[in-house]
């Protein structure tokens, strides 16, 4: 779900500032003109605030999508900066099957 709602933004968000140099995935109208400004973590909250879902809830989903289709705790740790054991919960979750032999 959160691939295909980032997906979606990033449409939204070409179609409303084509020209926007912003790194950030999470842009308004404001910050799309300054390539070096964030959203402030008000904004988030705001944003967040009624969906039903968290910040860290979205987070936690996107780094589980993520280890489905990678399969690599190190890609996991340097991309989400988390710690080896916290990439190998989420590989095991994401791929029992990898992990389902392994002596405990």
């Amino acid at each position: 779900m959160s691939y295909r709602v980032a997906s979606e933004w990033t449409r939204e968000r070409h179609r409303r500032w084509p020209a926007s140099a912003n790194r950030h995935l999470l842009v308004n109208r404001w910050t799309a003109v300054d390539p070096d400004t964030a959203v402030t973590p008000e904004t988030l909250h705001k944003t967040f605030q009624g969906t039903g879902v968290s910040m860290q809830t979205a987070r936690q989903d996107r780094i589980l999508h993520e280890a489905f289709e990678t399969k690599d705790p190190l890609h996991l740790i340097r991309l989400f900066g988390i710690s080896p054991t916290t990439a190998m919960r989420y590989i095991t979750s994401a791929h029992p099957e990898r992990t389902a032999h392994l002596p405990r």
